[in-house]
């Protein structure tokens, strides 16, 4: 297959959450192994597309040429199954499905079903679903997609400074969108829980993409007294996201579910011990010499980890020295970039 490229994202592909920047390194790395790769952004809503979305993602497949392969971000793809299936005979196109849209967390019974449906017959009409945990890979066995369709590709993560992670009182991490998947609500009942213990915690994300929740999220926080000790710092750019991992002591992720955790990577390369729940590909992304893992959801399990890990100091700097040792395991995006690329020609026929 020519090493030509167009990559369809929904929404400005500069945005800096987690999906978004697998792409946009992946697209870097490719570049660099001399693939011309164009990036469009489609606007409009997603996942749930409206008229906007489908006039744009029609509009864009429409003017590519017969053969070319296609890449579209699952967020975009899923919802609009008629418009890949329609361009399915003339395009070569690849689903890159970070989790599937049903599996986020909040969907009443109506949109789950719905998205199953969509999502199921839009990789259909895909040559080859990208996956980025292997997770993922067995989840879309439930969306009929054959293990011969499907590759893996999991995230890089940049070189990151090592954080001494020894402060007292600990300075805990959290990095994620203050949105429901992510489950700032229940580190903040967890917390509540843990108030007799010295600490200080920084929430790091966007505020903007859920701004219900974010608000929610503030108002537990002032409704628990702990406005003094946690601080919701807002979406911050790549220096200032190397500053406060280095200034942390521990990272902590309470999401409900994740197709990946690119954010626990993150951690262990600044060398951080880990607290996060098990759910989705996490409990499979977190080294256990690392850092340990609750139930998802489980306000009362979090709380307990925290105080287990603030109140016995040898125990967290244990864990600090297994993610220091499991940081020399991480992959560069270098080699995720090869590997999408053997992936794309591996799974594209001439």
């Amino acid at each position: 297959m020519s090493a030509e490229l167009d990559f369809i994202v929904p929404g400005d592909p500069a945005q800096l959450t987690g999906g978004y920047l697998y792409d946009a390194h992946i697209v870097d790395e490719l570049r660099a192994l001399g693939w011309r790769v164009r990036v469009h952004g489609l606007r409009g809503c997603f996942p749930q597309a409206d008229d906007e979305a489908r006039c744009t993602l029609e509009s864009t497949l429409a003017t590519l040429p017969v053969g070319r392969t296609v890449v579209i971000d699952g967020l975009a793809l899923g919802g609009l199954p008629d418009i890949a299936l329609a361009h399915s005979g003339r395009l070569a196109l690849v689903a890159l499905v970070h989790h599937p849209l049903a599996d986020e967390h909040g969907l009443d019974t109506v949109v789950r079903r719905c998205l199953l449906a969509s999502e199921r017959a839009a990789l259909s009409a895909a040559r080859l679903a990208i996956t980025t945990s292997a997770h993922t890979a067995a989840r879309l066995a439930d969306f009929g997609v054959q293990r011969d369709r499907v590759r893996v590709v999991e995230p890089g993560v940049l070189p990151m400074p090592l954080a001494a992670a020894d402060g007292e009182p600990p300075r805990l991490l959290c990095v994620a969108s203050l949105t429901p998947r992510k489950g700032q609500d229940v580190l903040v009942e967890a917390l509540a829980r843990v108030r007799t213990l010295r600490w200080q915690c920084e929430l790091v994300g966007s505020t903007t993409r859920d701004p219900a929740f974010a608000a929610s999220v503030a108002q537990r926080i002032i409704a628990s007294g702990l406005q003094a000790r946690i601080t919701l710092r807002g979406e911050c750019d790549l220096d200032a996201l190397r500053a406060a991992y280095t200034a942390a002591d521990l990272f902590v992720l309470p999401s409900h579910y994740e197709g990946y955790g690119m954010v626990i990577d993150e951690a262990i390369g600044a060398g951080l011990p880990v607290l996060a729940t098990t759910g989705g590909a996490l409990a499979a992304t977190l080294p256990a010499p690392a850092g340990l893992g609750v139930p998802p959801g489980d306000a009362g399990a979090l709380a307990e980890a925290l105080r287990l890990l603030l109140a016995d100091r040898p125990r967290r700097l244990a864990l600090r020295d297994g993610a220091r040792r499991a940081r020399e395991c991480l992959r560069s995006w270098a080699q995720s970039g090869s590997a999408f690329a053997a992936a794309l020609r591996s799974g594209i026929a001439p």
